[in-house]
């Protein structure tokens, strides 16, 4: 296993396409991919947080923040082959690979085409299942509405389930922050993961096959991705273990960062031998 320290801000040619990254720390590698229709910038406290006890890499996904979108069909493998690649750009032979939300369900997508690349996977406020159809109807729904209206079914539909009644109630300069983000999501890329949500596979046979150590997060006020979708995917992997977040909704870590990153430091030491900071 190769580690070196990066930039902290990097541009990557991954095919045809430019990936923005952000990197901070030293040490075991650990991705984090961004929920939809957010950028790396969601996971700031992490970058600050993390970086005493491991590597911290949060690209943008296609078409995501500083990331191109490319020509490419929608495809979650597609964007999970990205950070295959920017894995080899970066010279890092394996890492934990983890998500929130969409970043889970590319996480998921990583371990089904690249396990020999895996030291341990992370899946918060996510789910294996795929979707029904009234929900792939949804999501293509919103997907024609954003490409002709622009952001603001966005901000009507999405937002309001992205984050927990409590932070809603306490915490209004985190809820201004998560709208800033939805509100800067370009059309064409939110639009082109919603086709690729839509058209992803059942993944419960890729966690039952899972060869590393699995954490699952939930927000324990999580609407879309509740804790008992999560306590099942933790039950359905060989070495997965659960952890509820209180007081925090979907968007866990940006709503309760410290205890996100006090469950993810101890995964790391216990699963992986990471000092504690």
């Amino acid at each position: 296993m190769r580690h070196r320290v990066l930039k902290s801000v990097n541009r990557v040619t991954v095919g045809a396409v430019q990936l923005y990254t952000r990197s901070s720390g030293t040490g075991l590698p650990v991705v984090l991919l961004h929920a939809f229709p957010l950028s790396s910038a969601m996971w700031l406290a992490q970058r600050e947080g993390l970086r005493k006890v491991c590597r911290v890499i949060t690209p943008d996904l296609r078409g995501f923040g500083g990331s191109r979108l490319g020509d490419d069909e929608p495809s979650l493998d597609l964007m999970a082959d990205d950070v295959a690649r920017l894995l080899d750009d970066e010279g890092v032979d394996r890492a934990v690979v983890g998500g929130l939300s969409m970043g889970g369900y590319v996480t998921l997508a990583f371990c089904r085409r690249h396990p020999d690349r895996l030291l341990g996977a992370v899946l918060a406020d996510t789910k294996a299942v795929p979707d029904p159809a009234p929900a792939r109807a949804n999501r293509e729904r919103i997907a024609q509405a954003v490409l002709s209206e622009g952001s603001d079914v966005l901000v009507s539909e999405v937002l309001p389930a992205l984050i927990g009644p409590t932070t809603k109630e306490r915490r209004a300069m985190v809820f201004g922050r998560v709208k800033g983000l939805v509100q800067s999501a370009p059309p064409g890329a939110v639009a082109w993961a919603q086709r690729a949500m839509a058209a992803r596979p059942d993944s419960s046979d890729t966690l039952a096959a899972l060869k590393v150590p699995l954490l699952v997060v939930v927000g324990e006020e999580d609407e879309l991705t509740p804790p008992a979708e999560a306590k099942a995917m933790a039950e359905a992997a060989p070495g997965g273990r659960l952890e509820v977040i209180p007081k925090a909704g979907h968007l866990s870590a940006v709503e309760q960062p410290e205890a996100f990153n006090a469950a993810v430091s101890e995964f790391l030491h216990a699963e992986l031998g990471v000092a504690r900071s």
